[in-house]
């Protein structure tokens, strides 16, 4: 098939052909990232038995993931805007692709757990870089029409993700959960090469990249994911230790490093914001709740309770359902009230879905035990997210609209990074395997802790958020994506 030559970046035009192809490219790679994240869950018990793997196995082939996503992904976007937002988009799927070739045909834990930290890079790039071509792409006035469009059709994709992910599973294996990614990755990348305009910062690479930033931040999380995951296997023992020091001593220089740079990976500035302060609090605390919670009750449904990977895929469908049909009027009704009402109920909500789910033991039907907290949960949720998204934009300039939104963006995937490493540690679930009592107890338990996250969650949004909602537009993708597993969000 013959290269076409692609429209000039900022001249795109909402339903031309060209218009057409970048929405499906973007559409595409996010989609992939996606439907990778949302189906790994599901095959995590399948995986576990395959090589081997006990709790902390699972909780590292999740955590490897977000590690090098969260610290990275401020990284990744500044990479684009100073050489080339299609060019790094494009090394991203190509990273993205032969990692997840690696997960596919890992033959132990440790060399899954390696791949999936290379594809959180290559997610690094392709995170940042879907809404950024996205938005360089076309021009300013259908630039609102065609984010929308995308959002939309990036709900759809994440929203087959747990059913097609139980599907392959059981009808194939868990390694094509990972090996499904190589021909949209292929046709993608033949997509943006013959459609996708390049475009990039001119002012970007004025000044150096924050790299020290970068390396203290991914440091600091990696020491203490090392310790939190491990110190349930090993105990306190002198690595562990260490680990967790030389983790945190890396997190507390982290500011000290941006306050000293000109081109911060995060300005702290921003923080003066009461309002965005505790909209990133309230993220921190209700997507931490979610993905700990998943992790565990997905396992806990799959080896507690005798579902097959597609039927546990399926029992947590309500909460995208949900997420896509409510999300918009969430959003418009933040616009109405302002986001503060919505964010102070919604986590609260959510919070009685997590205990009602709490009360799920082996026996326990669908129907009248896991679907009313399951709904109830994904209820919450969908009250919480777009007003959450918007009191964060409410809380910056204009000008920072894009750091501000990456920043919440990185606390989204960091706290499911330190969830998925903490709630277990915190339920007492050391050293228990999945699928005995103990840990059905240990997974009630975590789900209570994990209720009372969510709730603070909107407590502290109930005291620090004021502002309205803007009235520029707040990209918004599917935000089924952004929970399961923590895709893009904006």
């Amino acid at each position: 098939m013959t290269e076409v030559e692609p429209t000039a970046a900022g001249t795109v035009r909402a339903g031309t052909p060209a218009g057409r192809w970048v929405i499906v490219a973007t559409v595409l790679g996010s989609g992939m990232a996606f439907l990778d994240s949302t189906v790994v869950n599901v095959a995590l018990p399948a995986i576990g038995r395959d090589l081997d793997a006990g709790l902390s196995g699972l909780q590292w082939t999740l955590d490897a993931y977000l590690l090098t996503l969260g610290a990275l992904l401020l990284l990744g976007g500044a990479l684009g805007d100073r050489y080339g937002r299609r060019r790094l988009f494009e090394v991203g799927l190509v990273a993205f692709s032969v990692a997840s070739v690696l997960c596919g045909l890992a033959p132990t834990l440790g060399t899954l757990v390696a791949a999936r930290a290379v594809q959180g890079v290559g997610g690094a790039l392709l995170v940042p870089g879907s809404l950024a071509l996205l938005s360089a792409s076309f021009a300013s006035e259908d630039r609102g029409r065609a984010v929308g469009t995308w959002s939309g059709l990036a709900g759809a994709f994440s929203a087959i993700g747990p059913f097609f992910g139980g599907w392959l599973v059981d009808a194939v294996s868990w390694r094509w959960v990972f090996l499904i990614n190589l021909p949209v990755a292929a046709l993608t990348l033949w997509v943006v090469r013959a459609h996708v305009p390049e475009s990039r910062n001119p002012a970007a690479g004025a000044g150096r990249l924050d790299l020290a930033g970068a390396a203290a931040v991914t440091l600091g999380l990696a020491g203490v994911v090392f310790a939190l995951i491990e110190g349930t296997v090993e105990g306190a023992s002198s690595v562990v230790v260490a680990a967790g020091v030389v983790g945190v001593g890396a997190l507390f220089a982290f500011p000290v490093i941006e306050r000293g740079t000109a081109h911060p990976l995060v300005p702290l500035g921003l923080f003066r914001s009461r309002q965005f302060s505790g909209a990133n609090a309230t993220t921190l605390a209700v997507y931490g709740a979610f993905a700990g919670a998943l992790f565990l009750f997905v396992v806990h449904l799959q080896q507690g309770l005798g579902y097959s990977a597609l039927e546990a895929g399926s029992a947590m469908l309500p909460v995208t359902v949900l997420l896509l049909v409510l999300s918009g009027r969430a959003g418009r009704l933040a616009q109405r009230l302002g986001p503060r009402l919505p964010m102070t109920v919604g986590p609260l909500v959510a919070a009685v879905g997590l205990f009602l789910l709490s009360r799920v033991f082996p026996g326990t039907s669908y129907v009248s035990g896991v679907l009313p907290g399951v709904v109830v949960f994904g209820a919450g949720l969908a009250l919480t997210v777009a007003p959450l998204t918007a009191a964060v934009m409410a809380a910056v300039e204009e000008r920072h609209l894009g750091v501000g939104s990456g920043v919440n963006n990185a606390v989204a995937r960091v706290a499911g990074l330190l969830s998925v490493a903490l709630l277990p540690l915190a339920a007492g679930l050391r050293g228990i395997e999945p699928g005995t009592a103990a840990f059905a107890a240990g997974v009630s338990d975590a789900l209570r802790i994990a209720a009372v996250a969510c709730a603070l969650g909107g407590v502290v949004a109930n005291v620090s958020v004021r502002k309205a909602v803007p009235v520029h537009p707040v990209p918004q993708p599917g935000m089924a994506a952004a929970c399961n597993d923590h895709a893009v969000r904006r």
